[in-house]
């Protein structure tokens, strides 16, 4: 689809989505509806139906859909310069607030209170990547079966705690492995 450039002021361009990344907590998934919000109901610059198809394709992509989606709107109303305004209006909020935080934090890291919450925050992410873990598991058994499954993670543990082979390597490995594998679907004849 072409940009219509005339269709979205930059400066309103601006603010939807600073305001997005301002108010947008809990992440990507979090902004999604803000995003709706700002594109379909305030400033009606795509419809209800485009929305769904910015969603579904900003889902399928890799990445972070918190910069697929407005990068995609950004271009879709007001071209590539569109694009830059809206990435960079709903990534400036998180950097200027992580920057301050960072910053307050390391001055006051010596305050008991700061320096426990800085370390109860590492159960809660061994949590989360334990959760992370378990559905990549339960993912690839199912698509693999829990032998092929296991073996792949033995060896990947393998490779990477016992011969010191960077993580990045392993997953190119498996994911060249992945695309060069033969499809196992028939085709018509």
């Amino acid at each position: 689809m072409t940009p219509s450039p005339d269709k979205a002021p930059f400066s309103a361009l601006f603010w939807a989505f600073t305001r997005i990344g301002l108010l947008g907590f809990g992440g990507g998934p979090a902004m999604i509806p803000l995003v709706q919000q700002e594109v379909v109901k305030r400033h009606a610059w795509l419809n209800d139906e485009e929305f769904a198809d910015v969603l579904a394709i900003g889902n399928t992509l890799p990445g972070p859909i918190a910069t697929k989606m407005p990068g995609y709107i950004g271009y879709r109303v007001a071209g590539a310069t569109g694009c830059a305004i809206a990435v960079t209006a709903v990534i400036l909020p998180m950097v200027v607030a992580m920057i301050a935080l960072l910053a307050l934090f390391s001055s006051y890291r010596h305050v008991a209170w700061i320096h426990g919450m800085g370390q109860a925050v590492v159960p809660v992410v061994m949590v989360m990547m334990g959760q992370l873990t378990l559905d990549f598991w339960n993912k690839s058994r199912l698509a693999l079966g829990w032998a092929v499954s296991l073996a792949m993670a033995m060896v990947a543990g393998a490779l990477i705690y016992l011969l010191g082979v960077h993580p990045g390597w392993v997953i190119g490995a498996v994911l060249a492995a992945a695309l060069l594998r033969p499809s196992s679907r028939r085709r018509a004849p």
